[in-house]
């Protein structure tokens, strides 16, 4: 089972950012997710909401900015012990993450197929070099159809986060996903069973929980995407 640092190391550092990428890098783990967003002018960046507010404390969405407009915006406001962080673009935060083994790249949800068409362009591009590496993955339907049209020769798993039980493993299958990020509260032994027996991997999220993360590597999971990546590293190789 990897360690994977959800957003980089999010309960441990400011939330991708490159210091919470090289935080989790000099932790030794070399297993990320990050959230990628396009641009009004093209440019794919890693950030999870559409607004600055929650983490900058400046009220703006993403998508009216270029990247010139990103210096603005501090995503380290709330962590009072880090030099302030620009939001980076995706191939300045490949440049930190060139050494992982495992990139599970999660797309956000797009408005419509012509949007889904463009982002998976660019990302696919942008990846160039890391096909053995990265897992792109979605819970937007409509980015695995891209995906699927484009002929991708990316590995891909499939988001899930409302209760449709086995229809999760129907979609990945139908999509070609390879694995299934499963909702921690909605991966019960049964379903992670059932997907491992579909010849899919397993990522569950997010994981806080040691005694949980416990369980799950006993389940025989493939991922434990957390918030606290140094926590788990300490708690996990004590057996």
């Amino acid at each position: 089972m990897q360690i994977i640092g959800h957003r980089g190391a999010r309960g441990e550092a400011p939330e991708n950012t490159l210091a919470g990428f090289q935080y989790i890098h000099d932790l030794g783990i070399r297993a990320v997710e990050f959230d990628v967003r396009q641009l009004k002018d093209d440019t794919l960046v890693v950030m999870h909401d559409d607004n600055f507010l929650r983490t900058s404390s400046i009220d703006q969405e993403l998508y009216t900015c270029t990247v010139d407009d990103l210096t603005h915006y501090n995503q380290a406001a709330i962590w009072m012990d880090w030099q302030p962080q620009v939001t980076p673009t995706l191939s300045q935060s490949l440049k930190v993450l060139r050494e992982f083994s495992h990139l599970e790249v999660e797309v956000k949800a797009v408005n419509d197929m012509t949007a889904a068409e463009r982002l998976i362009q660019s990302l696919q591009h942008a990846l160039t070099g890391f096909e053995h590496n990265a897992v792109i993955t979605s819970f937007d339907l409509k980015i695995h159809q891209a995906l699927q049209q484009s002929d991708s020769h990316f590995k891909r798993g499939l988001l899930i986060e409302d209760d449709i039980q086995e229809l999760a493993i129907e979609q990945a299958l139908a999509f070609g996903c390879c694995r299934i990020g499963w909702m921690n509260q909605l991966a019960t032994d049964t379903l992670i069973q059932a997907t491992q027996a579909a010849g899919l991997k397993v990522s569950v999220w997010t994981v806080n929980d040691v005694e949980r993360a416990k369980h799950l590597q006993t389940c025989g999971i493939d991922g434990l995407i957390t918030d606290f990546p140094k926590l788990m590293l300490q708690q996990l190789n004590m057996n």
